[in-house]
């Protein structure tokens, strides 16, 4: 495993229970300056707004590993998180939303966690919603970030 992915797998996995498939993963056969603009494109016809984009390739290279080409990207509903912060703090560590998006070989990947999981971790039930409709604007966002490389 690469050590980027494995970095990231690690900190998703120590936000997310081990019942449910911790991960949604998407590999689009374009470069990554063309899926970056389509994921931003996508997040935002989606209804988010694109909060950041970090560059996390520099703590990479101090570990040897060459790249420029991997980015971490926050998106959230802005009135949405301002809600959710004031009356549900505890839900700090794992929003806003976030992508993971990195160039290998050909391909570009985009990885993020299954906010389904987080019912278990958050039960209450005025949250579940939430996170499913997270979950299904997720799976859109990739969906349509792959067909707007294909364009």
């Amino acid at each position: 495993m690469r050590p980027y992915l494995y970095i990231f797998s690690v900190l998703l996995l120590l936000t997310v229970p081990a019942h449910a498939d911790p991960l949604i993963m998407r590999r689009i056969s374009a470069t990554f300056p063309e899926t970056m603009a389509a994921l931003q494109s996508a997040i935002v016809a989606q209804g988010y707004k694109v909060y950041r984009v970090q560059r996390i390739d520099i703590g990479l290279t101090k570990t040897g590993h060459q790249t420029d080409r991997y980015r971490l990207v926050f998106l959230a509903k802005s009135q949405e998180i301002r809600y959710l912060m004031q009356h549900y703090p505890e839900l700090s560590p794992v929003i806003p939303i976030k992508f993971v998006i990195y160039a290998e070989d050909n391909d570009t990947l985009i990885l993020t966690h299954n906010t389904n999981n987080l019912a278990q971790m958050y039960p209450d039930k005025r949250l579940a919603d939430y996170f499913t409709r997270w979950n299904q604007d997720i799976v859109e966002i990739l969906e349509s970030t792959r067909q707007r490389v294909m364009e």
